[in-house]
């Protein structure tokens, strides 16, 4: 059993933003040469989240942010000092980690998913925590 403990960085641009990080992920499960087992991510941010959800058309992601703003607003009436509660919302609605499969060398992802960073208090830098965990293709035993 292989453990393996990487951090990426992620650069924001915008206040709200899904950012496509799946290419890296699937690089790195190759990288390691891992055939059977799981990623799992994980957001140290309490206003970023991580998600899978539709990489086909960009619209999804837009529509996304738009129904989290108009049901987390950017509401003057919050009382913490740093004016970013409604981040603060969606981080813990959306949720800061994720597990994925790793079957036959690949992420077990649908057809249309995508795995996405989510900031929510940008533009900023940020950093996702990636532990890959299985067997290499040669290591499997097969019964």
């Amino acid at each position: 059993m292989n453990i393996i403990t990487e951090q990426i960085t992620v650069q924001s641009h915008t206040k709200n933003e899904f950012i496509d990080i799946t290419q890296t992920i699937k690089s790195m499960v190759k990288k390691h040469d891992i055939h059977e087992g799981q990623v799992q991510l994980f957001v140290p941010h309490t206003t970023s989240a991580v998600t899978i959800n539709e990489n086909a058309d960009p619209d999804v992601t837009n529509d996304l942010i738009y129904g989290l703003n108009k049901t987390y607003p950017n509401d003057k009436q919050y009382t913490h000092f740093e004016g970013n509660t409604d981040a603060h919302f969606k981080s813990s609605v959306i949720g800061v980690d994720q597990t994925i499969l790793i079957t036959q060398g690949s992420l077990t992802l649908g057809t249309w998913q995508g795995i996405y960073f989510c900031e929510f208090d940008g533009p900023k830098t940020r950093k996702v925590i990636i532990r890959i965990t299985g067997h290499q293709k040669d290591a499997i035993i097969k019964l």
